[in-house]
């Protein structure tokens, strides 16, 4: 685990941006806080800050550069499954100097150049260049678990780990409203391909791209790896034979993210995935240590009981981390200081602490993120299965409307927040599975969005819906949605989130539902093995049925929440006021004031709906934009 940077130029005007390497790799520090490194040569530099997991000395250092001079490597990430690649090498006669996963892959990459991609097992995002042919090898991984963002026109290609690192080049920095409205409607960006600011990207997930300057600016991209579609019914294994390969698959997965040379713990928050994982890393590791969060202040929010449960009964060493408001207050800085790309999911408050608190015990994190997305385990999938059945209970909650638009509804509560979900399955349920998706997937409509946004109705279009919901029919089933999760809820929400607040702590988290064995045999099952009527998750809850205390089998889904309402109606109103007042948003000529104003309304009203999440991502978004556009 560490961050990469560099640049490679295609002229002399380019080159001018290569003396900045330096500033960038110290933006890049918390990231990396065992060490730091550059390269150059002629038009080309990289750079590196190093998280030490694997080979702890020096020789594991970056950017590493082939025994023949002829490459050199900085990544992002790891390479699990190196101990078996390098014994395929070592037989081949190849000689080894360090213990690095770094020098596996460059190794391997020098024999079979782009072939290798699909034999790595990890999360990663890399940059080659080849001294010999002058040219830039990019890739990231198959789920965008590691991030790569990078910045292109005639005269530079910019590459990094976070923008700020790329801001530090002195790339101009102009915005895309289009993207903002994108940004508005999830609360985070879409990483299809656009950033928010103009002319950078993201590097696609499970895409190799090859830059060269030869004749002028370059770049050739290809795909090594898309998710697989579900199999032909002749192919379907058995329920049976499929719950003891899930239970495999999952147990290998576990087991290949315990390698490490340092300490390894779990987060631990006493749902299903994280109990699983748990379980699995417990079986061979005597007290293995979890982590958990709790809020004592706020009861409706604290899950840590059950977390306690798992623990008692897998005999973990658990540590429990009781953050009050006020610690979470505190932690706003942090939180806002690392934003170089607008992100308001608010549970991140929560994951920022917990793996700022978990670094003090271990350096490695395992995760159950990804098993929602995979096994069908969230809200939006149970009630995406009810529409479908178009039974009385979901026709009822339909023509309900009127009724739950009246009543107060937010997360504040367990009554209120079965209003908030109740008016929007049947919000939901009057469109069709396409638009649904979309309309489910974030916090305010197309005609909201052109009414807040300056020009919003030239900026605000459907591109970005058409592309993460082109595969989602009306006659389709479960995998569509759950296809659909996966290209846009885990690379742009849940992977940034976790990688963001893990990174900025300098701990490495590793998710085990995201091995690509898991993945690849799971989303080929039929839709029925995964959901049922009553039953989210059903296969992954059979494949490891007794191996939990009962309850956390049945218990109801709770999320990572934090009491957001409350606290932008009292501590955080000083904010709001600050930047979200009309003079500061007339100077600044993004948003209309008067829509804006309605938004905090609605907010401080007795039914606040949508507005709690859509003043946090526009606080959010401000913030960004003073730290990163306005200085």
């Amino acid at each position: 685990m560490s961050a990469i940077t560099g640049a490679y130029a295609f002229n002399e005007k380019g080159k001018t941006y290569l003396d900045k390497i330096n500033d960038a790799v110290k933006t890049l520090n918390r990231r990396g806080p065992d060490g730091s490194g550059t390269f150059r040569h002629e038009n080309v530099v990289l750079g590196h800050t190093r998280l030490a997991i694997i080979d702890l000395s020096t020789e594991a250092s970056q950017p590493f550069t082939s025994s023949d001079g002829q490459y050199t490597l900085v990544i992002d990430g790891e390479i699990l499954n190196y101990r078996e690649l390098r014994k395929e090498l070592e037989g081949q006669g190849v000689k080894f100097q360090s213990q690095s996963d770094t020098e596996v892959l460059i190794a391997l990459y020098s024999r079979e150049k782009e072939k290798c991609l699909p034999k790595l097992n990890g999360a990663f995002a890399f940059v080659i260049y080849d001294k010999t042919a002058g040219t830039i090898f990019m890739a990231r991984d198959r789920y965008g678990e590691k991030p790569l963002h990078y910045y292109f026109d005639t005269d530079v290609l910019i590459f990094g780990s976070e923008m700020k690192s790329i801001f530090a080049f002195g790339i101009s920095k102009s915005i895309s409203l289009n993207i903002v409205a994108d940004y508005l409607h999830l609360n985070y960006v879409p990483q299809f391909r656009d950033a928010v600011i103009e002319q950078s990207y993201f590097h696609k997930k499970g895409v190799y791209t090859i830059v060269d300057n030869k004749d002028s600016a370059y770049a050739n991209s290809n795909r090594w790896y898309g998710l697989p579609q579900p199999s032909e019914e002749y192919l379907i294994p058995t329920y049976e034979d499929a719950t003891k390969t899930v239970r495999e698959l999952v147990d290998n997965a576990v087991q290949l993210r315990m390698v490490s040379d340092v300490k390894v713990g779990v987060f631990l928050s006493g749902g299903l995935d994280s109990s699983i994982i748990t379980a699995l890393a417990a079986k061979d590791n005597h007290k293995i240590d979890t982590f958990s969060i709790g809020f004592p202040d706020e009861k409706y929010f604290d899950e840590t009981k059950y977390a306690m449960q798992v623990a008692k009964h897998l005999n973990t060493n658990h540590h429990v981390f009781s953050i009050s408001n006020n610690d979470f207050l505190d932690s706003l800085n942090s939180f806002f200081e690392t934003l170089d790309e607008p992100f308001a999911d608010s549970s991140a408050l929560a994951l920022n602490i917990l793996a700022k608190e978990t670094k003090k015990h271990v350096k490695v994190a395992l995760t159950g993120d990804g098993a929602d997305e995979l096994f069908a385990g969230s809200n939006k999938h149970e009630a995406e299965f009810n529409i479908r059945l178009h039974d009385f209970k979901s026709s009822f909650i339909k023509t309900g409307l009127p009724l739950w638009n009246i009543l107060p509804g937010n997360r504040a509560s367990i009554f209120k927040n079965k209003v908030r979900q109740l008016r929007k399955f049947a919000i939901g349920a009057n469109l069709s599975a396409a638009d649904r998706y979309w309309n489910w997937a974030g916090h305010a409509s197309t005609a909201e969005l052109q009414k807040l946004l300056i020009t919003g109705e030239f900026y605000v279009n459907d591109k970005n819906k058409r592309v993460f919901t082109s595969g989602i029919t009306q006659d389709g089933d479960l995998n569509e949605i759950l296809r659909a999760d996966m290209e846009l809820v885990l690379e742009g929400n849940l992977n940034v989130k976790m990688d963001r607040m893990s990174m900025l702590n300098g701990l490495a988290v590793r998710s085990p539902f995201l091995d690509h064995n898991v993945v690849d045999y799971v989303m080929q099952l039929p839709a029925t093995y995964k959901i049922q009527a009553g039953k989210r998750k059903r296969i992954l809850k059979d494949s490891f049925a007794g191996l939990l205390p009962a309850e956390i089998y049945t218990r109801k889904k709770k999320g990572f929440d934090i009491p957001l309402q409350k606290w932008l109606n009292n501590e955080l109103s000083g904010m709001i006021e600050e930047l979200l007042n009309e003079k500061f948003l007339k100077e600044q000529n993004i948003f209309q004031a008067e829509e804006v104003s309605n938004i905090r309304k609605q907010l401080q009203s007795n039914n606040p709906g949508n507005s709690v999440a859509r003043v946090w991502g526009l606080l959010v978004f401000q913030k960004y934009w003073i730290n990163c556009i306005k200085k």
